[in-house]
């Protein structure tokens, strides 16, 4: 039996977390976990995603830094709040934002 893993959200896509204050762009979609063992029990068993879903990996940002994150789909909210991300690699892989979307550059895309 095939499953279908068709992603909620895409590429560009600006995201906040249901739980946790950060947020940002989508710039990478695993169809399930793709990360080690000890990262997945890294985190705390009450919270801890199943592994059978699209996990996205961003660049995100808090109030006090940039970093990279990678997340599951339950656990991230669509941010419409058009405000733009400041990590500083995105503007090595996204030109610029239309309709809340960062748009991936050309020598980018695959």
């Amino acid at each position: 039996m095939t499953i279908n893993r068709e992603a909620k959200f895409r590429i560009g896509q600006l995201v906040r977390h249901r739980f946790y204050s950060f947020r940002g762009v989508i710039f990478d979609v695993d169809p399930t976990f793709n990360n080690t063992e000890e990262w997945w029990l890294s985190i705390p068993e009450d919270v801890r995603p199943i592994k059978d879903q699209p996990f996205y990996h961003l660049l995100a940002e808090n109030a006090e830094s940039e970093y990279l994150a990678y997340v599951s789909e339950q656990n991230l909210v669509p941010d419409n709040s058009g405000e733009p991300v400041r990590h500083p690699q995105v503007k090595e892989i996204f030109g610029p934002m239309r309709d809340g979307f960062y748009q991936v550059r050309r020598e980018n895309a695959h």
